[in-house]
């Protein structure tokens, strides 16, 4: 069971809405599904909800008539600003959406104001997991809104994936989930500029694939032990050094180069190094690139 709450009064219930059924949502319906919920959907296209209605999902037959049925919607479009012409005709009133649109922080903040304007109570989600990863061990999602509509909603968003509460800023869900694809996709470009390089070599993915999951393993002693000596603003260069990394960098675009491979990612990261070597700062930790990239720079 999970508590909802209708207006300011909480009460158990195991219904649920879903709007919006591409992938990602489609999964979350399921997911819930699968927990025993009662389960309506909506989307703007037809037929994304056959399966889900044959397994007893009720279909709602407009967006408002979806966020009437039940105490929670659970929002799962393209982006933010698609909830708008979604929405805009339902009654919102007692009602609580939880946001599991990817989008920019600002737009989630605007969001929650739009929402409360017209009584409804919001969360933002960021989902860390593929639509695949909905409902399964080891899955996760940062939440943010106000901390009592969290806990009241808690039981229900941790069927699709565990949440990590990150406060009342609405914005910041989508902060923190933001902050981590600014480290999923440039790694997981790296791996496919490496890939382009090994096949240049007559090399395969099944070749290197052993040796990036060791980087990948290794990258999280970096994070951790590099952490407080950032917090503390502590760049002295005891065990590397800036100018030894842009060497290094400057290697791997060359043999980037030679393979006949294209070379603007990492042309615009050796870009990066050396503009941390000319700024004086050749000596101190790489860290010192927080500095050149930072606001301002």
């Amino acid at each position: 069971m999970n508590q909802v709450t209708t207006g300011t009064t909480p009460t158990t219930t195991t219904t649920v809405t879903v709007i919006g059924l591409g992938p990602m949502g489609r999964a979350m319906a399921a997911a819930y599904l699968d927990a025993g919920y009662e389960v309506t959907v909506w989307n703007r296209s037809i037929g994304k909800d056959t399966e889900l209605v044959a397994r007893g999902a009720r279909r709602a037959g407009s967006a408002a008539e979806a966020v009437a049925a039940s105490g929670l919607t659970v929002l799962s479009l393209i982006d933010v600003d698609a909830m708008y012409p979604t929405l805009g005709d339902a009654d919102l009133g007692g009602r609580v959406l939880a946001n599991l649109s990817s989008d920019v922080p600002d737009k989630a903040r605007a969001a929650a104001r739009w929402a409360q304007e017209r009584g409804a109570s919001y969360l933002t989600g960021g989902v860390n997991v593929p639509p695949t990863g909905i409902g399964q061990e080891g899955s996760s999602a940062f939440v943010s809104g106000p901390e009592d509509v969290y806990a009241a909603h808690r039981a229900a968003l941790d069927v699709l994936a565990a949440t990590d509460y990150r406060g009342a800023d609405a914005g910041y869900a989508q902060l923190y989930y933001q902050l981590n694809m600014i480290m999923f996709w440039t790694s997981y470009t790296g791996w496919y500029q490496a890939l382009a390089v090994a096949r240049a070599n007559g090399l395969t993915a099944a070749d290197i694939v052993p040796y990036a999951g060791y980087t990948a393993d290794t990258l999280r002693g970096f994070y951790e032990g590099s952490a407080p000596l950032i917090d503390a603003d502590a760049h002295e260069g005891t065990y590397e050094r800036l100018a030894m990394c842009a060497a290094s960098v400057e290697h791997i675009l060359h043999t980037a180069a030679d393979s006949g491979v294209d070379t603007g990612i990492l042309t615009a990261h050796a870009d990066l190094y050396r503009r941390g070597v000319a700024a004086g700062f050749g000596a101190d930790s790489s860290s010192r690139l927080i500095q050149v990239l930072g606001a301002g720079a």
